[in-house]
């Protein structure tokens, strides 16, 4: 696992209709999902004998493979046959990622913070969706282990005249028990992907007020 010290932020990147995704290196970032840069590292306490946020490494974050993108077609959904790309209602991507740590007496708290685009396709048009973005903690190993698991629904509008929308979303609640031994943290893995399988995504439409008869 790249190590990059604590508070330290890992971003992937992508172009706006490529949906590849690169995971980036380590560095003071220009772009900053929480609003301003993190400043040094602070103890979560200073008492002997107690976990402090310099004793252990921040998860990485990894996009799910098969889940870095989100595909809304003209169809109810996917699986109800092979589509084609006239098919294209929505597609979604994670464009990059952001994240804190800190320790908070035997747990980590984690400060996870995504921003993502919806691009339309050839029968998209304006109006508001929902996005079910999934991060989960992972143990990597010979027999993997989910540490704990969130389901975000992300509002996002496509504005009239616009052919895709930037989102953001930052939660700053992901919180698991702290491994022991700690060093058992080395193998967390947070993975992040869209969970089209955790319901609709596009909110339906207002039905039309009749109207008055003169």
């Amino acid at each position: 696992m790249h190590k990059d010290g604590l508070r330290k932020f890992a971003f992937a990147g992508i172009g706006p209709l490529v949906f590849a995704l690169t995971l980036g290196g380590c560095s003071t970032p220009s772009f900053d999902l929480f609003g301003s840069k993190s400043s040094a590292s602070t103890d979560s306490t200073t008492q002997a004998g107690i976990v402090k946020d310099d004793d252990v490494e921040c998860p990485d974050i990894t996009i799910r493979s098969g889940a870095a993108t989100l595909t809304i077609t003209g169809k109810a959904t996917p699986s109800e046959g092979s589509t084609g790309a006239m098919d294209l209602r929505y597609q979604g991507s994670i464009v990059r990622t952001a994240r804190e740590c800190h320790v908070r007496g035997t747990d980590m708290t984690m400060k996870i913070g995504i921003e993502g685009r919806i691009v339309l396709g050839p029968l998209g048009g304006p109006g508001q969706l929902e996005v079910p973005l999934r991060y989960a903690v992972v143990q990597e190993g010979p027999s993997p282990k989910t540490v704990m698991s969130k389901l975000a629904r992300i509002p996002v509008t496509v504005n009239p005249g616009e052919n895709y929308a930037n989102f953001t979303h930052v939660d700053q609640d992901v919180v698991f028990p702290l491994p022991r031994p700690l060093g058992l943290i080395d193998a967390y893995v947070v993975y992040i992907g869209f969970d089209p399988n955790a319901g609709p995504v596009e909110k339906p439409k207002p039905a039309a007020k009749p109207k008055k008869k003169r």
